[in-house]
């Protein structure tokens, strides 16, 4: 890599600088300026940020996904934004001080987790909690602004879920994101995009650098360009591989972007932390996944939008690989790989978490198994096992109400009657 002589800005005022610009293009700058100062952030990333709320959730059927529990005539009790307590309403006497929420004929779950969406503005995370993804990691944003996103989240978690943020994508082609930030400017002229181990290593430290959770990368071309081919692989195994390390030292893991076979085995060699799309990910490479821990993002949904396209080359993309997913998805929960929910939302359209987890039981996992991606699986991916993904004491008081049952139909975590985030309704 070539990079111009000149050094660059001094880190703070560049860190601030490019911070302050994604706050201004989510528009989060405007929603905080006009919010009460938040307090000190406290080390409980449970309690990331403020308003907390309190609350009691009380008569309807709760559903522990990690114990596949059913608790009937349940409570829920939030305080400061955590649940104290959640279990049978008859143990014990509710709260009288609290608000209430009244759930009589409905089903309680913990707030789903988006694994794979593009939050880019604050309009895309409201609307992404109230369609029941309370937590999410980003699949990256043009310029930073999910890391804007994330600290919404933490000052005010009503407007945004619980985030980990990617940044920037790391691609050979990084088109209008050089211009996000002085660090990466010298990036534009390089002959044949960023492909160097050293150009590789330079955007995942700049990222690092900005704040983000997780490092973004690709291995194939788009499917939702007409004009790509996804099967035709961009980075090689070494190449990712450097992707992998530079993000390793800065205690962080991978996400990629995959299609292909060979692809998908080489990002998984590579030691990425969890393969999005992957639709054409083999038996060979499963096994490899299993043995490694590697997650699996099959991100459904993006796939089956791809059929209704009105462009005929993606309509007949989305024909062909949904059926194919599918039965990856099938082989993957078969062979014991974990599997997470994403819906790959992006552009200002935002599809709800749960329609994944219908594809996900429509692929061949169970009910439970399905509901399991978008909560304690996802949870795992995230980091946040211990934080979200069950509505137990000491957890997020994240949760969402359904009008039915979802282990009989699974389409209800597509419409939640209520969502509660942090302990407040949204």
């Amino acid at each position: 890599m070539c990079l111009e002589p000149a050094p660059p800005p001094p880190s703070r005022f560049t860190r601030r600088g490019v911070l302050a610009g994604a706050a201004a293009l989510a528009g989060t700058a405007a929603v905080l300026s006009t919010a009460a100062p938040a307090a000190a952030r406290p080390a409980d990333p449970a309690r990331e940020g403020a308003p907390y709320g309190d609350l009691v959730i009380e008569g309807g059927t709760l559903l522990d996904p990690a114990t596949g529990e059913v608790t009937e005539d349940a409570v829920v009790v939030i305080r400061s934004g955590k649940v104290d307590r959640a279990g049978p309403r008859r143990q014990g006497a509710v709260p009288a001080d609290l608000p209430r929420l009244d759930a009589e004929g409905h089903w309680v779950l913990p707030g789903l987790v988006d694994a794979h969406i593009h939050l880019g503005t604050v309009a895309e995370a409201r609307e992404a909690v109230t369609k029941g993804a309370t937590s999410a990691r980003s699949g990256s944003t043009t310029f930073y602004q999910d890391i804007a996103v994330r600290e919404l989240a933490r000052r005010l978690p009503g407007q945004a879920p619980r985030l980990r943020a990617a940044g920037v994508f790391v691609t050979p082609d990084m088109g209008d994101s050089v211009l996000a930030d002085p660090d990466l400017a010298a990036l534009a002229g390089l002959k044949g995009g960023v492909r160097s181990a050293e150009a590789l290593r330079h955007v995942v430290e700049v990222n690092l650098a900005r704040g983000a959770d997780v490092i973004k990368t690709r291995v194939n071309e788009r499917a939702g360009l007409p004009d790509q081919d996804p099967l035709t692989q961009v980075y090689s195994y070494e190449q990712l591989a450097e992707v992998v390390a530079a993000a390793r030292r800065g205690g962080k893991g991978v996400l990629c972007h995959s299609y292909s076979e060979q692809g998908c085995h080489d990002a998984v060699r590579a030691g990425i932390r969890s393969l999005e799309h992957g639709v054409f990910v083999g038996e060979r490479t499963l096994h490899e996944m299993r043995g490694r821990g590697t997650y699996f993002t099959p991100t459904l949904t993006a796939i089956a939008g791809l059929a209704e396209s009105p462009d005929s080359v993606l309509a007949e993309r989305g024909r062909i690989y949904l059926p194919v997913l599918k039965d990856a998805v099938r082989a993957a929960h078969e062979a014991g790989v974990p599997l997470a929910a994403g819906t790959d939302s992006s552009g200002g359209e935002v599809t709800p978490i749960g329609r994944e987890v219908e594809l996900m039981h429509a692929a061949g996992l169970s009910p439970l198994d399905a509901i399991r991606t978008a909560t304690t699986e996802a949870a795992r991916l995230l980091g946040l096992s211990r934080v979200v993904g069950r509505p137990a004491p000491g957890y997020a008081g994240d949760l969402v109400v359904l009008d039915s049952d979802p282990l009989s139909d699974v389409s209800a975590l597509s419409r939640p009657v209520r969502v509660v985030r942090a302990g407040r309704i949204c």
